[in-house]
This record gives C-alpha cells, structure tokens and sequence, in this order.
C-alpha cells in the first residue's frame, strides 16, 4: 500500500508530520512525500524543508492521498498540475484525506462538491464557496474522504483512518506508543472554547502570532 503526502512551498510542518507519524507505522506500507518535483520543499515559517522523494508525474496511483494545509493554500489553488493530479490519483485512491485548510484544495479540485468536509475554523467560508458542506467537527469522514480541521487534528485523522485500515487495537497501541494523551495547558481549542475577544481579533485579521 503506497501513502502519498502532498507537499508545497508555505505548507504547514505538523499538517504533514502528525498523520505521517500515524500512517507510517501501518504494516506493508510505503509513505512517500511528493511534490510538483522531487526535493526539498520549504514550510510556511520557511525555516523547515521536508525533502519529497518523488515527483507528482512518479505517483500516479496511490492507495491513500494526504494533502496538508497551510498559508500556502491560496496560490496552490491556482496550481492547475497540482489539480490534475489530485483528481487522477483520486480516481483511483482508496483514501483521500487532508488536514486544516488542504481540504480547501480537495475542493477546488472539485472533489468535495456536496460533501461534507471540515477545515481550519478560519476556512469554513471558502470551502463553502468551493461547494463543500463546512462541519465545526474534528475529523469528517464522507465515503473516502476523511478532513481534519486545523493542524494538530492532522493527528487525530491519521489514528482514525489507521483504525480503518488495521483495527481499532492496532489503532490503540499506535496510540500508545506515540503516547499521544492531549493534555494542554489551555482550554482555547476551538472558536466555541476560545476567548470571545480573540476569536474576534482572530477573524478580523489582526493576528497575535505570526501564521
């Protein structure tokens, strides 16, 4: 079974390493990055490069797609090759999936039209706009297509489809041994969990962190 993770300049780092830190502990299973050509690819913050192995016209027929989000979303979505390819591969997939805002870019490949789909909470109207069914749950799952929302849900998307793909004990120890037990400091997860004031500041653009 081959695991294609999609990379492009400005994605997010833990977009593409948390479901791969899940997917690549699946028995008999290749994971490759891939990009619109083959080297490294730099992140949104642009001091981390992941290195994609293969080039998009090297996998064209991946059993599992994961295409992350990121700031560099928007100019992506002009890409028409990448388009393309997404919609050959899923032609033929048996998962597609993404995290965060890479939904945004399943469905401007036109493979969300009428499904429901999550993304960043900052997303929800553009993925409206591309025909989509926005949903404020953490990983959707509608037929096989699975999004996550915003970037450490990435995590959560990659346990849920291992747990498809190998059984819900398979799923657990890979749980257990990425002792991944969400504990954080702070209850601000989400819009309706977060400050009122700065999801306010948040959605009018006025950013207290660099994104």
């Amino acid at each position: 079974m081959q695991i294609a993770i999609l990379l492009y300049d400005r994605f997010t780092s833990l977009d593409a390493i948390g479901p791969y830190e899940m997917l690549c502990r699946l028995p008999d299973t290749e994971t490759v990055f891939v990009a619109e050509q083959a080297g490294p690819v730099t992140n949104d913050k642009g001091s981390l490069r992941l290195v994609a192995e293969k080039s998009l016209d090297e996998v064209r027929t991946p059993d599992i797609v994961v295409v992350p989000g990121g700031p560099g979303t928007e100019e992506t979505l002009r890409n028409a090759a990448l388009a393309d390819w997404l919609r050959t591969v899923d032609a033929t997939t048996t998962w597609t999936t993404s995290v965060c805002t890479g939904s945004i870019l399943l469905a401007g490949a036109g493979l969300l039209t009428g499904r429901r789909a999550t993304t960043h909470w900052l997303g929800y109207d553009t993925l409206a706009a591309l025909g989509a069914e926005p949903t404020g749950e953490r990983v959707v799952v509608d037929g096989k297509y699975i999004t996550a929302a915003g970037v450490s849900s990435g995590i959560d998307m990659g346990l849920t489809l291992v747990g498809r793909l190998a059984g819900d004990e398979f799923a657990q120890a890979v749980q257990l041994l990425t002792e991944y037990d969400p504990q954080p400091p702070y209850d601000a997860g989400s819009p309706l969990k977060a400050p009122a004031d700065l999801v306010a500041r948040l959605r009018s653009g006025s950013h207290l962190i660099v994104r």
